[in-house]
């Protein structure tokens, strides 16, 4: 490991945005090491979570790395349960997506809040010491996280603002998966507002660092996105272990995230992602599109569906959306 600083690729937005594929996409690249949802690393570790597996399978403190990273930080005397209490109320307290304006205009405003960012910043350059990552890609998607990044010494942040349509993520919330629950069309959209609209302020922040991303442009060019992804974060589009549609994907560390994450071998990207047509129900799709306006339509989404653009910097104008005939 060199001095420079260690680069993290966060991927903000909300669940089920596909952000645990292309994470695992980029885990494939060296020098590249997708954490997953890291935020839950100690809720789920002491069983509180929704799930308490690695991606490589075994339990996140049977793992070989999460084994050696939880203890990190933890003083002495203290137990794991009760160190990990005292992370998620730090978590609760000071990092949800409701304190992503408080983090970005006051940052490390308390004892409390420099504690978490120390933590942060150690467990960071602990995972990248053992696995040899130059880059983290963290797809935990909480806002109030995202903008702590920009505090914690040692580490320069890249931004990922990673929306899918809501109606599809309805769709996707609506289907009983591994682990994960059910959630109505009218919770799930409300989700979608408030988190993405806490992502748009934290890349309008860094807009030199930060990258607006439509996962159905992921879908339709899968290898065209990582290159984006790779350049934003300075790393040579040549790594793009992206061939043609499919990925060869191998083991992986993930912190809880998409059931999927378990999933290994040859796999294809789908290069539509609209069975939320017909799977479901127009009372549904009207909810999603409604809760979701005015930024339905700013991020490019018409009721009839979208012709999309590639991904952008932040801060560049958004496309003008055409309906599909």
């Amino acid at each position: 490991m060199d001095a420079s600083p260690l680069k993290i690729l966060c991927i903000t937005g909300w669940c089920r945005n596909g952000s645990t594929i292309i994470g695992n996409v980029l885990n494939e690249i060296p020098g590249f090491f997708h954490v997953g949802e890291l935020h839950f690393l100690w809720k789920n570790a002491a069983g509180r979570g929704a799930n308490s597996s690695c991606g490589c399978g075994r339990e996140l403190t049977d793992c070989h790395l999460w084994s050696e990273i939880l203890p990190l930080g933890r003083p002495a005397g203290v137990s794991a349960e009760e160190h990990a209490e005292t992370v998620v109320r730090r978590q609760l307290a000071y990092v949800r997506t409701r304190h992503t304006w408080r983090v970005l205009d006051r940052g490390l405003h308390c004892d409390e809040i420099r504690e978490h960012a120390a933590l942060m910043a150690l467990t960071y350059r602990a995972i990248a010491e053992r696995t040899d990552a130059r880059v983290i890609v963290d797809t935990t998607k909480i806002p109030g996280e995202a903008a702590l990044l920009a505090h914690l010494e040692g580490v320069t942040p890249y931004y990922v603002h990673l929306v899918r349509d809501p109606r599809a993520v309805a769709q996707s919330w609506s289907q009983p998966k591994q682990y994960c629950y059910v959630m109505p069309s009218r919770t799930s959209t409300a989700y979608w507002h408030g988190f993405n609209v806490a992502s748009q302020a934290i890349i309008r922040r860094h807009p030199e660092r930060s990258l607006f991303l439509r996962y159905e442009e992921f879908a339709a060019d899968p290898a065209g996105t990582i290159d984006a992804l790779l350049r934003l974060c300075g790393a040579d589009p040549a790594a793009n272990p992206m061939r043609g549609r499919t990925i060869e994907l191998h083991t992986n560390h993930t912190v809880t995230g998409n059931p999927d994450r378990f999933s290994t071998g040859a796999t294809v990207i789908r290069d539509r992602d609209d069975s939320w047509r017909t799977a479901l129900p127009l009372p549904a799709r009207l909810t999603a599109t409604a809760l979701s306006w005015p930024l339905f339509r700013r991020y490019g989404y018409r009721y009839g569906g979208t012709l999309l653009a590639g991904p952008r910097r932040a801060g560049a104008a958004a496309p003008r959306a055409t309906e599909e005939p």
